[in-house]
């Protein structure tokens, strides 16, 4: 990919109205542009982003034994009213009418869409358990969107539903989802903690959810500074007291004293036991041949809000620090003089077509922009690599390898193939 071929609309200073790191950078960067209120488009840096944490998360869900189904976003009236949430779920649900004034919504979840399909094709417990996971844009109509992606009406979820002839079983698939979700946020590198919740409009008895820890969290939680505690502060406090009191009180788990910290949810993992079930007739024949309730759990994690999570974690005042595994570019080739100099134009194109030719994903900065003003657009939008070719390539075959981190070297290239190579012995 050359730099003058991709969209890539950038910002020097952010817009007023972006209140959080990762919005500002997201929109400084040209990930992402609004279209309205919560609403966003994705532009190609941003999405090739999106893309990346998305398949992650499909291999690993992958890798669980789920297996991949895509439900429809509009949803009928008539599934909602058999759990009754036409109603409970208020404003948040976007209702709509067809030409024949029937009743819709804009899915914000699927628990009643996956019930229906499983009652309607699921009959016996030889079939159990099953796990079924969707990628999937989710809307919701919240009172007050903000933070950009982070707090959006429409967004990326994948969400996932097992299904379990009781309630050892469930605990089973319950526990794997667990150890997935840990899987996903290891490989993408963030810190984050594990928080017993509340089940709020979901429902059911045991709930966790996964909080990227970051400065600019919604969610407050209490922590042990000793241990894996942790628990949403609400859960915590007594009446009459306020979020501050707990700091520096011993730990409920017996082991430190809590800190304070601010969280990202990011994702949230439900027991639900037979309350969809139960209230769709979703049954099946047990062992016995009798009718048995089947047992549910619910498995979310935002996709689009993992990359903002992920920027409110990894930036500094220049711009963007992507984990490499998610960064849109691995390297980035910057010529100085490219518009002037045919010599180290033609080195640039040579390398960038080595590289490319290897699988590396590269861009090529072909501007004829000064090298400060190239520099400062790759470090905002977070390339890990600079390759920089100037006079010292043509004249002793050295080419400068810059880490998005800060570190850099003169090193020479007779083969390119060591570039990428020289920085994995540099990192270990």
């Amino acid at each position: 990919m050359f730099w003058s071929k991709i969209f890539l609309p950038t910002l020097k200073d952010s817009p007023q109205d972006a209140e959080v790191i990762s919005h500002q950078l997201m929109l400084r960067a040209g990930m992402v542009r609004k279209v309205t209120s919560g609403i966003y488009t994705w532009l190609p840096l941003g999405l090739r982003v999106l893309k990346k944490i998305e398949n992650i998360v499909r291999e690993e869900m992958d890798a669980s034994g789920a297996q991949e189904v895509l439900m429809p976003m509009v949803q009928p009236r008539e599934l909602w009213e058999e759990t009754k949430r036409w109603e409970k779920m208020g404003p948040e649900l976007l209702r709509i009418q067809d030409r024949h004034d029937r009743d819709f919504c804009l899915g914000p979840t699927h628990e009643e869409v996956i019930t229906d399909l499983v009652r309607d094709n699921v009959k016996s417990y030889k079939e159990l358990p099953i796990n079924l996971y969707q990628i999937q844009t989710k809307f919701r109509d919240e009172v007050r969107p903000r933070y950009g992606v982070m707090r959006g009406r429409e967004f990326l979820m994948k969400d996932s539903y097992s299904f379990n002839i009781n309630e050892d079983s469930l605990n089973e698939s319950y526990l794997l989802m667990k150890e997935t979700y840990k899987k996903i946020l290891e490989r993408l590198g963030l810190e984050y903690k594990i928080v017993k919740a509340d089940s709020g409009a979901i429902g059911g008895d045991a709930s966790e959810e996964f909080h990227v820890l970051a400065e600019n969290g919604e969610d407050t939680i209490a922590i042990s500074d000793s241990s894996e505690f942790a628990i949403n502060t609400e859960l915590l406090l007594v009446e009459g007291e306020d979020i501050n009191s707990l700091q520096g009180k011993p730990s409920p788990d017996g082991t430190g004293t809590i800190e304070i910290r601010k969280g990202i949810e990011i994702g949230h993992i439900f027991q639900l036991g037979e309350i969809y079930a139960d209230a769709m007739n979703a049954n099946v024949l047990d062992h016995e041949g009798k009718s048995q309730t089947l047992y549910m759990g619910c498995y979310g994690i935002g996709i689009s809000r993992l990359v903002a999570a992920s920027i409110e974690q990894n930036h500094d005042d220049k711009g963007i620090i992507w984990p490499e595994v998610i960064a849109p570019f691995e390297a980035n080739i910057i010529a100085i003089g490219f518009g002037k100099d045919k010599m180290i134009a033609q080195a640039a194109i040579d390398i960038y077509n080595k590289l490319s030719s290897m699988g590396y994903e590269v861009i090529l900065d072909d501007r004829n922009d000064s090298f400060g003003t190239k520099m400062k657009d790759s470090e905002l939008i977070g390339i890990p690599i600079n390759i920089i070719i100037g006079k010292q390539y043509t004249e002793k075959n050295e080419i400068e390898l810059r880490h998005r981190d800060g570190h850099s070297s003169i090193v020479m290239v007779d083969d390119i193939e060591t570039i990428f190579e020289y920085f994995k012995k540099e990192e270990s």
